[in-house]
């Protein structure tokens, strides 16, 4: 095996990354590399359980409060971004850590994967506009006379596909489908050591996700939400979308009560648990450290900087 560039610490929200990766990246004199796709906005600590200054030890952390929360920010630009840090970090010569559960992220990051050039806003508008006036049928041929192959994995309610492989298709005179082709085709950008995270008892977990929800909501997460509303952060940014601050600016507008909107918080967070195991068990490539009662943080740290020092699958 080549030499380890990076090392992942990954799994479902709640199962003690954010301790790990840190306490790992002090033991090997590395620096962390956040791979959550809500740490990137500023102003939004509580709810995306961003590591507070204690919780760093010390350790500088990467692409974590680096745009204000009204902007778009996309999986192109965290990927552009993050490569920055993490080549930054190796030419420094210590060790990135990466930190997070947003496969997408992860898996495009360390693959090299380039995401198909897209056109401009009011291109974007144009077509969102036409699939209003047209429908997604006439759409979807639409892209079919060009790109069959996408055509044919849509359906045409998927209104965010659909422009998007028309869009990139008239920016770039390609294809999604010729593009994914290239993109599978190029070499891996990192060799990496890939961990996960996970508890024996679903349950477990479930009741960790639980008790979290509450912990955010007694740190005050109500008052973040309505301050990024006051602020003038749109209900409908991305940003906005975050598990918990959806809700709960729905509760703040009075579409339900905010114990409604807890208990939404709490059951959306473990469908987001469940959605991220999903990913990750599709990597054969992945080590998993399986929690027992609790996270035993001190023999995941000896487990991972042994496969590190050998540089083989463990």
């Amino acid at each position: 095996m080549d030499k380890v560039q990076i090392i992942v610490i990954t799994g479902p929200t709640a199962t003690g990354k954010t301790a790990l990766g840190a306490l790992l990246a002090k033991t090997v004199g590395g620096e962390v590399v956040s791979a959550d796709s809500m740490q990137v906005y500023k102003h939004m600590d509580i709810g995306t359980a961003k590591p507070a200054a204690d919780e760093r030890l010390g350790i500088p952390h990467h692409m974590i409060d680096i745009v204000p929360p009204w902007e778009d920010y996309s999986a192109a630009r965290y990927i552009s971004d993050a490569a920055d840090a993490i080549d930054d970090i190796l030419r420094r010569g210590k060790l990135p850590v990466l930190v997070g559960g947003t496969g997408l992220y992860i898996d495009s990051l360390l693959s090299g994967r380039v995401f198909s050039a897209r056109g401009d806003a009011a291109l974007r508008r144009q077509l969102e506009n036409e699939y209003d006036a047209i429908g997604g049928d006439a759409m979807l041929r639409r892209l079919g006379e060009f790109d069959p192959g996408s055509a044919a994995k849509l359906h045409e309610n998927d209104k965010k596909r659909i422009v998007r492989a028309i869009e990139a298709y008239s920016a770039t005179g390609k294809t999604i489908s010729q593009h994914d082709l290239e993109t599978k085709a190029l070499p891996p950008r990192y060799v990496a050591l890939k961990f996960a995270l996970t508890f024996s008892d679903r349950q477990e977990l479930y009741t960790r996700i639980d008790k979290r929800v509450d912990d955010m909501m007694s740190k005050g997460l109500e008052g973040e939400v309505r301050n990024l509303l006051e602020m003038g952060v749109a209900p409908g940014s991305t940003a906005m979308q975050a598990i918990g601050y959806k809700e709960l600016a729905g509760a703040i507008a009075g579409r339900h009560s905010l114990n409604d909107a807890v208990e939404q918080i709490k059951m959306e967070s473990r469908r987001y648990a469940k959605r991220q195991l999903t990913w990750l068990r599709r990597d054969t490539n992945i080590i998993w450290h399986i929690w027992q009662n609790k996270p035993d943080i001190e023999k995941a740290i000896q487990e991972i900087t042994n496969c590190h020092q050998l540089t083989v699958n463990c």
